[in-house]
């Protein structure tokens, strides 16, 4: 999360417009990038927020170098398919027209871990045209 936060910051401030989407239940991934703000997670809001009144600008908060953040959110760590939830996110995003918001740069922060989908989701489904797996064996490396 940290890597990806700083090549978001870097490619913003480069003059790109990007998006960073969090795709990890703790949703963490765009601290940084909201000064330490947790936005609403994608799953909190669709099982809180009635479908006829979804909104892009309810889940999209803007941070550091005006990257947009979106978090996924999932199950509870340990419990549950983290895959599913980042699936269910990116068809919201999609039907709310994310795509249509001119973004050069959309960076997925997903889980190399999980088993029923990680980093394999957004190229399986057509969200990503790269990948760029990143391993350390330390916690929290770099």
């Amino acid at each position: 999360s940290t890597i990806a936060a700083n090549i978001s910051a870097a490619l913003a401030a480069s003059g790109q417009r990007v998006l960073q989407v969090g795709c990890d239940p703790k949703h963490d991934s765009t601290r940084l990038l909201l000064r330490g703000q947790t936005p609403p997670t994608v799953l909190d809001y669709i099982r809180d927020t009635p479908a006829v009144n979804h909104t892009l600008d309810d889940i999209i908060l803007t941070g550091e170098f005006d990257v947009d953040c979106a978090e996924a959110g999932g199950p509870e760590p340990g419990i549950g398919c983290a895959g599913r939830g980042i699936l269910t996110t990116f068809d919201l995003l999609d039907r709310l027209g994310i795509r249509q918001r001119g973004y050069d740069t959309i960076i997925y922060d997903v889980l190399g871990d999980v088993v029923c989908g990680g980093f394999a989701v957004p190229i399986r489904n057509e969200y990503a045209d790269k990948v760029y797996v990143i391993t350390s064996g330390e916690f929290m490396s770099i």
